[in-house]
C-alpha cells in the first residue's frame, strides 16, 4: 500500500503493508509527551492559555497489523486543542475520533493531558496578592462506548505536629515555672515583656510543607469547577501556602496554623469530608503527605469516598 504524498510520488506505508513481526494484541499504542497548547478554564470564567505535554494512545486488537496511524492521532489532539478551552464533553469526542480514524483497528481510546494552571491568590491581611501555580493532569479513556475521565491536582499547605505543639507548651510551662516562683507575687507586664522575649518561648513545634495529591471523578458535560473545589479543600484545612507575604500575612498564617494543628491523618479527613459533601464529584481519591521537618521520611494517609 502507499499513500499519495504529491500529485507525482507514492511514499511506502510500510505499517500497513507489512505483517507484525511477532503476532498479538497491544494493550495502548500512541504517542507520549507531545508539546501542544491547551486554554483552559477552571470554573472561574478565567480562560488561560500554556504550554501542555499530551498523550495520545489507542489499542491494537488486530494481531496481524503491524501498527497504528500515530500521525492521525496527533492532527487530531493538535485540531482539538486549538479549537477553544477544554471540557468534559470535548475530551470525550476526541477520543470518539480516535476510534474514527483507527476503525478496524482499535476499539479503546486514552489520553493525558498535563500542565501548570496559574491562579491569583490574595494575602491574608495586606492588599497583596500573587501566583500559585496549580498542576493539573487530565486522563480519560473510551472503552467499549463507557467514557470515563479523571482530573488530578495537587493542593500544598503547611502542617503543625499537634504531638510537638503540646510537647513545646510543657517546655514552656516548665520554663514558667522555673522564671518566676510561687512565693513571688506576679506582675502583668514582667510577664507579657517576658513572653515577648526568646526566653518566654523556648520552643516551637516543628512544621512542614505538605502535599495533598486529589484526583476526581467529575460529574456533568462541560467546565469542571475545580478552582472551587480546590478552594473548598484548602479552606478545610486552614493554611494553604501564601504568595506575596508581608509581616501582618507571615503573622496571620502563624495564627492559621496555631490554630489548625494536624497530623495527615486529620488532614486526609478534612479533605474527605469536603469532596464527599461535593455533588459534583463522582468518586475520589486522596494522598496525603506531610513532608516531615523531624525526620527524613514523610508521613502519608490516604482517602477516598465513603461509600
Amino acid at each position: 500500500m502507499y499513500i499519495q504524498d504529491s500529485p507525482t510520488r507514492l511514499l511506502p506505508d510500510v505499517a500497513s503493508q507489512e505483517h507484525a513481526l511477532a503476532i498479538g494484541t497491544l494493550d495502548w499504542v500512541g504517542m507520549d509527551g507531545m508539546e501542544m497548547p491547551v486554554q483552559f478554564d477552571a470554573g472561574d470564567g478565567d480562560v488561560r492559555s500554556t504550554g501542555a505535554r499530551v498523550g495520545a494512545f489507542v489499542n491494537l486488537n488486530k494481531p496481524e497489523v503491524r501498527g497504528i496511524h500515530m500521525s492521525r492521532l496527533y492532527l487530531l489532539v493538535s485540531e482539538a486543542l486549538s479549537a477553544g478551552p477544554l471540557t468534559i464533553d470535548g475530551v470525550r469526542d476526541l477520543l470518539g475520533s480516535f476510534l474514527s480514524s483507527h476503525e478496524g483497528l482499535s476499539d479503546h481510546a486514552k489520553i493525558t493531558i498535563g500542565f501548570e494552571h496559574l491562579v491569583r491568590r490574595r494575602a491574608l491581611r495586606s492588599d497583596n496578592s500573587g501566583w500559585r501555580s496549580y498542576p493539573i493532569t487530565i486522563c480519560a479513556t473510551l472503552r467499549g462506548g463507557k467514557f470515563n475521565i479523571e482530573i488530578t491536582t495537587d493542593v500544598v499547605y503547611s502542617s503543625t505536629c499537634p504531638a510537638s505543639a503540646a510537647l513545646s507548651r510543657q517546655l514552656i510551662q516548665d520554663n514558667f515555672a522555673k522564671t518566676f516562683s510561687a512565693d513571688n507575687a506576679l506582675d502583668r507586664d514582667t510577664i507579657l515583656a517576658w513572653l515577648g522575649t526568646e526566653q518566654g518561648i523556648i520552643a516551637t513545634p516543628h512544621a512542614q510543607r505538605s502535599t495533598a495529591t486529589i484526583r476526581v471523578r467529575p460529574l456533568g458535560e462541560g467546565v469542571f469547577p475545580l478552582i472551587d473545589m480546590i478552594d473548598n479543600v484548602e479552606a478545610a484545612l486552614g493554611t494553604p501556602v501564601q504568595t506575596a507575604v508581608k509581616r501582618a500575612d507571615e503573622q496571620a498564617f502563624a495564627l492559621a496554623n496555631g490554630s489548625n494543628l494536624m497530623f495527615c491523618e486529620d488532614a486526609a479527613r478534612r479533605i474527605q469530608k469536603t469532596l464527599d459533601a461535593d455533588k459534583r464529584v463522582a468518586d475520589f481519591h486522596v494522598r496525603v503527605a506531610h513532608h516531615e521537618s523531624l525526620h527524613p521520611h514523610d508521613a502519608v494517609a490516604f482517602a477516598s469516598k465513603v461509600r
